[in-house]
């Protein structure tokens, strides 16, 4: 007679969007793991069929309110390549100084409130706030300063609103700007203190080999542009994205898992990859603490709350370069005509790589388009690394195992809204 066990964590916390865990265990040997993705889907690539390519910036925005940047730079990119546009030397930095906004509140938000408090103890960031106030208070500092710069060049910092196909609706006056920059120079120096400060904390053994992808510049950080590479030899352009990945669904998840083509195996983005595959191209500040406090190679996954912080180092000194040489850019719009055409594009999101690929008519409205966030990317390696972090912490009993595999889910900061865009229905007739 065999002893059939399910732990279950009905809903994730502290992570965006609704999801669960369901871990099946037979004899006591792991048998399944599911991360169950609940959240009902929302269509988006159904939503923009039809829709004139000048809303597709804003709508994309909706699908999240942490890192809408990352969905309006691959959504313009993809439909510039479309059209046969290239943006100015000024109008690419400028879009690359909005990222920066997106980085720094993206990942501070992380760090400080959602993901510290597994490694202090704590059940949420207003319990760690208590007897951490000023990692709290710096945290939150960080994350304002990134929503004042999203402020300041897109608008508003929640879903930003200058963001337009072939560059921006407008732009700020330079005194508007050049106000931002000692407040940058600060928080460029809270940035390294809290980069020093995660580094420090206790991490579990959990090196893991993966193959990690991300995209690769050869003259800066990746975040806008640049060729798909890998841990495990991939170098390719952005345009063979889909003869090298592939989604598919699994029953329990209303979001599409992925898998590398050639192996049918799974992979990781997000800053770990980035940082294994770019190390040198990180600004100094960030490049010097990335190799005091990530020592190479860095494969274990708790440990990607030190890259993020590394990021965030490299985000303030990107920032502040582009802020002290800022002008406005006249016109801020290079001009394009609707033609028939079909582009594609990815950029780096907090979370990791982000894809998009769009179909355009001839009179200027899309045809078809396709979508792959980095959570649904990053699905099929959560569980993979679950199946392998189990058995270390079941002796611990089942509530410490399944708070454990919380810990492990968080460390890939998973945006589940993000990832829950699309399902595939099957209908059949009776």
């Amino acid at each position: 007679m065999t002893d059939r066990r399910v732990i279950e964590v009905p809903a994730l916390t502290r992570v965006e969007g609704e999801g669960g865990l369901k871990v099946v265990l037979h004899d006591g040997q792991v048998d399944d793991v599911q991360l169950n993705i609940y959240e009902p889907p929302r269509l988006f690539e159904a939503l923009l069929r039809g829709r004139p390519l000048d809303d597709v910036p804003d709508i994309t925005a909706r699908i999240c309110g942490i890192c809408p940047v990352a969905y309006q730079m691959s959504s313009v990119h993809a439909l510039e390549a479309a059209l046969g546009l290239r943006m100015t030397p000024e109008l690419r930095s400028l879009r690359r100084l909005l990222y920066c906004g997106e980085w720094i509140e993206s990942h501070a938000l992380h760090i400080h409130l959602l993901h510290a408090p597994d490694f202090l103890g704590y059940e949420s960031g207003l319990a760690m706030a208590a007897d951490h106030p000023e990692a709290v208070a710096r945290g939150l500092a960080l994350r304002k300063l990134g929503n004042r710069l999203l402020e300041a060049l897109g608008g508003r910092a929640v879903h930003p609103v200058s963001v337009a196909v072939g560059g921006f609706y407008g732009l700020p006056r330079a005194d508007v700007v050049q106000a931002l920059v000692a407040d940058f120079a600060q928080g460029l120096e809270l940035a390294c203190d809290a980069a020093r400060w995660v580094a420090s904390f206790s991490f579990p053994d959990f090196d893991r080999s993966y193959e990690m992808v991300a995209l690769v510049h050869p003259d800066e950080y990746a975040m806008n542009e640049g060729e798909l590479r890998s841990t495990a030899g991939l170098a390719c352009p952005v345009t063979e994205f889909e003869q090298r990945f592939e989604e598919y669904q699994v029953p329990h998840s209303t979001a599409l898992q992925a898998r590398r083509r050639e192996t049918g195996t799974c992979y990781l983005v997000g800053p770990l990859a980035r940082v294994a595959l770019s190390r040198e191209r990180l600004a100094p500040r960030a490049r010097a603490l990335a190799d005091e406090l990530l020592p190479e190679p860095a494969t274990n996954v708790f440990r990607g709350i030190v890259a993020r912080a590394v990021e965030v180092v490299h985000a303030f000194e990107e920032a502040l370069e582009l802020l002290r040489h800022y002008r406005p850019v006249w016109p801020p719009r290079v001009p394009w005509q609707p033609r028939e055409g079909t582009g594609c594009a990815a950029t780096e999101a907090p979370r990791g790589t982000l894809y998009h690929r769009y179909r355009v008519s001839a009179d200027g409205t899309v045809a078809e388009a396709r979508i792959v966030p980095p959570t649904s990317q990053n699905q099929a390696q959560i569980e993979d690394d679950l199946r392998a972090w189990l058995p270390r912490v079941l002796p611990a009993g089942e509530q410490r195992a399944a708070l454990d595999c919380e810990r492990l889910v968080r460390s890939y900061d998973p945006c589940i809204s993000c990832a829950a865009h699309f399902l595939r229905v099957t209908w059949e007739s009776v």
